[in-house]
């Protein structure tokens, strides 16, 4: 493995610098249009089909759609590949989402290794975190709530507005106990497995060391990113197509301020 220096690999940034992330990946969009929201419009329609299917069992469709949440920094790979080809003026189109996905090393040669699948295995990692998230949100309504949860309006009557219990704040805690390591293991993780050839673990230790080093600025980050999600929640799922986009052209420039990867291998190269 690799040695390297967090000191000198991880960045200090400004307090407000997430809100020049959200203004680059705006950008982005509009210089990519349909090739941005295409990912935008298949992960909301992602969304559609779990309230589709879980909407009967709205104790499942909370846990469902946070979970799927969860798993987001891995389905926005191919945007942070279009974000790195705008800013070194590459081609780009459909071939770049598909390469991403299937051959994203293109020169690796030795296809079984443990460094050719780190993506995939962070990815597995994350849905089985997201996975673990909805049955503990649905054991959690389930068991602990005095009546069936079958829709919204249960599960804000009986669960969010209940006059006694502490039910939906200890699902809040526990959602935030998960979310938490989880964010700070995969707010650069992503972006830079794709772009420099680094171990699922050293991305993940970069990343922890990005949180420790920058707590305020990251904090801002996550509820901009909550925030951004809960809209697009709130707008019957619409405001995905836009918001995922955004999120993620904006988590590449996050990466590209928060690390100065210039020591470190690019994953294009054996």
């Amino acid at each position: 493995m690799q040695k390297f220096d967090l000191t000198t690999i991880v960045r200090t940034i400004d307090v407000l610098k997430p809100l020049e992330w959200l203004a680059l990946g705006w950008k982005d969009i509009s210089r990519l249009g349909w090739l941005s929201l295409v990912h935008g419009i298949a992960l909301t329609l992602a969304g559609g089909l779990i309230v589709t299917v879980a909407h009967p069992r709205f104790w499942l469709l909370a846990g469902a759609l946070s979970g799927f949440l969860v798993i987001a920094p891995v389905l926005a790979t191919s945007l942070y590949a279009l974000s790195r080809a705008l800013e070194r003026q590459e081609p780009i189109g459909l071939g770049l989402i598909f390469k991403t996905w299937l051959n994203w090393q293109n020169s690796h040669f030795n296809k079984w290794g443990n460094d050719y699948w780190c993506m995939v295995q962070f990815g597995t990692l994350l849905s089985l975190a997201a996975t673990g998230w909805v049955l503990i949100s649905a054991a959690l309504i389930t068991l602990l709530s005095p009546i069936p949860i079958e829709s919204p309006v249960d599960f804000l009557r009986h669960v969010v507005l209940a006059p006694s219990g502490w039910l939906f704040e200890l699902w809040l805690a526990l959602g935030g106990v998960l979310a938490a390591p989880l964010f700070a293991s995969s707010v650069v993780t992503m972006p830079l497995l794709l772009d420099r050839r680094v171990s699922l673990l050293q991305a993940v230790i970069i990343s922890w060391a990005v949180i420790l080093k920058n707590p305020i600025p990251m904090a801002l980050w996550a509820g901009l990113i909550m925030g951004m999600t809960l809209l697009g929640l709130g707008s019957l799922l619409l405001g995905l197509v836009w918001i995922i986009p955004m999120l993620g052209h904006a988590s590449w420039h996050a990466y590209r301020a928060l690390i100065d990867a210039s020591n470190l291998p690019p994953r294009t190269e054996e």
